[in-house]
């Protein structure tokens, strides 16, 4: 028996081993594939899009305005959500018009024909005195007239992020960055 091609065995398949624990490591810790479920989105991600998650952004960075994120909601279900509002500040929409703290504020990034329907704080579980709580954030669908999100879930707790979407990898059409 040549123990140099035992010893050559054992060398590849620990290189194999050592590259499928670095691919689940990625994987399970810094960035996975996410779909999104439903027309909550749409036209930003529409049913069925696959888009890469990154995990690590809030680990080091801060929740921001706008970023589209996917969380944990309180059925262990994954939603896909866009950021509207955050901590310490007061939501209102009125004649379909976003206020930030009493200020208007325009979304670009929706259709053309979405109506939001009129909303404040005080009706948002988990908002204290109107205004959002720390490492909390409200989040509405894009879709706004068919969207669960913090109208009917309440705020959302940076606990419970899991990331941001980063690029839409499926369907190849419209591969690119998500905005």
């Amino acid at each position: 028996m040549d123990f140099r091609e035992v010893k050559e065995f054992f060398k590849d398949t620990f290189g194999y081993i050592v590259v499928i624990v670095v691919v689940l490591f990625i994987c399970a810790y810094i960035i996975t594939l996410q779909q999104n479920v439903g027309p909550s989105m749409e036209p930003t991600l529409n049913n069925g899009d696959v888009f890469l998650l990154n995990k690590m952004s809030y680990k080091f960075g801060e929740v921001k305005r706008n970023d589209i994120i996917a969380f944990n909601d309180s059925q262990s279900k994954y939603l896909v959500k866009r950021v509207i509002g955050l901590p310490g500040e007061r939501i209102d929409y009125k004649d379909n018009i976003l206020y930030i703290n009493n200020e208007p504020y325009t979304e670009t990034f929706l259709g053309e024909n979405v109506v939001t329907t009129n909303f404040d704080m005080e009706l948002i579980k988990g908002c204290e005195n109107g205004t959002i709580p720390e490492e909390h954030y409200l989040v509405l669908g894009d879709n706004r007239g068919n969207s669960m999100d913090s109208r009917e879930l309440g705020v959302i707790s940076k606990d419970d992020i899991i990331g941001k979407t980063s690029i839409r990898i499926w369907p190849i059409s419209n591969f690119g960055i998500v905005k």
